[in-house]
């Protein structure tokens, strides 16, 4: 069977996954964690062939922490998916109801978005949770990861559609592409996929986007700042920034560029360095600070770098307003942090930068799903239709509106017969 042909037979299957009861759901859901445990080795063993063959042909260093998975990312996996059991369904919930007239009332009622097709480089993790979160949210989905995880996602994979399959689900609610020509395939499954969610690198994210008709949701860029004011804490600035820079460098939250208010530079910048030279950090910096630092000087490209590696750009600036401008110059609308302790500049930063996460006085590593309480996600977006930042259960759902009457016509209430009151019930 073609993707094509696949695609077609998921559409068809899609209101049946859709009202598939959510103790079905969750209930594959709990299978898919007892799968995960008990096939622990065959998914190691796995992984450890795919990370041979990733280092025979020279994977970059930041792709090969994304392709390893550890007991702890399993087990981050397994609490995930946990937490998705736990949460509410969110399925047909009714988001008002409305009478137009006497006997005709309309209903909005959120309803999964029907077939989606998921696309990720180098992240067996993102497999477990883009497939849970479709299961809990009533969605088939077609899972296409990339070659260099082909052994884990082929176990991954195995195991989740089992459980999926043994709860009663419809037998195309899961499908795993696995060949790299089906990726071209699947761009051209407008008519049948509803909508693409890319994970990986700026260019990858842009290709898709580039080749398809079908609603892309996801980001291409991850360029996180963040902006330590004149009236900052250097005991919370210090472990907020090197967190947001080492915790895991390779991931699309980590901070990239650091803005410092001319006013904090003397205070912050001598720990700081000391810090960078402990956790073997590189800076590129604004002709001031690359001076008196003894860094190299940022051009205009390094503030557009993302970098995914142990390297800061960094940057004076003379106010918040400046700070503000530089991110929505140069960032990609992920998350972007204020360090301060003056409440009315946080809010104005806040309010003022155009990104999906904006924070005060805290690590953008937080920018997850699983850190929000989501479960799970399948990925940020950092646009503005439909849903944005991590993409969690709500962002797999759409809404349709449902008119009951009674034998109610337009042309009643286009000639004066009848007129509507518009109350809501």
């Amino acid at each position: 069977m073609t993707i094509k042909e696949q695609a077609a037979a998921m559409k068809l299957d899609s209101p049946l996954m859709a009202v598939t009861s959510a103790q079905s759901r969750n209930q594959a859901l709990t299978n898919v964690v007892k799968q995960l445990n008990e096939n622990q080795a065959q998914i190691f063993a796995a992984n450890e062939q795919d990370l041979a063959e990733a280092q025979t042909n020279h994977i970059p260093e930041a792709v090969m922490k994304r392709l390893k998975f550890t007991q702890q990312k399993l087990q981050a996996v397994i609490e995930g998916i946990e937490k998705l059991v736990e949460l509410p369904d969110k399925v047909f919930e009714k988001q008002f109801v409305r009478e137009l007239d006497k006997g005709l009332t309309l209903v909005k009622e959120t309803c999964p978005i029907g077939v989606i097709g998921v696309i990720f480089e180098a992240r067996p993790d993102a497999m477990v949770q883009i497939a849970s979160l479709c299961i809990k949210s009533g969605n088939c989905a077609i899972l296409k990861g990339g070659s260099e995880t082909k052994h884990t996602n082929k176990v991954l994979f195995s195991l989740i559609y089992q459980a999926a399959i043994e709860s009663g689900l419809p037998k195309n609610c899961l499908f795993q592409a696995q060949l790299r020509d089906e990726i071209s395939e699947l761009l051209a499954c407008h008519a049948s996929v509803d909508l693409l969610i890319p994970r990986g690198s700026n260019a990858f994210v842009q290709y898709i986007m580039d080749n398809t008709k079908i609603p892309v949701m996801g980001h291409a860029d991850g360029l996180c700042h963040i902006y330590v004011d004149k009236e900052f804490d250097l005991e919370k600035a210090i472990p907020i920034i090197i967190d947001a820079k080492t915790q895991y460098t390779a991931a699309c939250n980590a901070v990239e560029t650091l803005l410092v208010h001319k006013d904090a530079a003397d205070k912050l910048m001598p720990k700081l360095m000391e810090a960078f030279e402990e956790y073997q950090i590189s800076l590129c910096a604004s002709r001031d600070l690359a001076e008196q630092y003894h860094c190299s000087v940022a051009k205009d490209e390094d503030f557009a770098t993302e970098y995914l590696d142990l390297m800061l750009s960094a940057k004076t600036v003379e106010t918040v307003e400046e700070a503000v401008y530089h991110i929505n110059q140069y960032g990609s609308h992920h998350t972007d942090c204020i360090i301060t302790e003056n409440k009315e500049t946080a809010e104005y930063f806040m309010r003022m930068v155009d990104s999906a996460g904006v924070y005060q006085n805290c690590s953008t590593r937080f920018a997850d799903g699983f850190r929000y309480g989501f479960g799970a996600e399948v990925g940020i977006s950092t646009g503005k239709i439909h849903a944005r930042g991590p993409v969690g259960l709500e962002g797999l759902l759409t809404y349709k509106y449902k008119l009951y009457g009674n034998g109610q016509i337009v042309d009643d209430y286009a000639t004066g017969k009848k007129t509507f009151h518009f109350r809501d019930l």
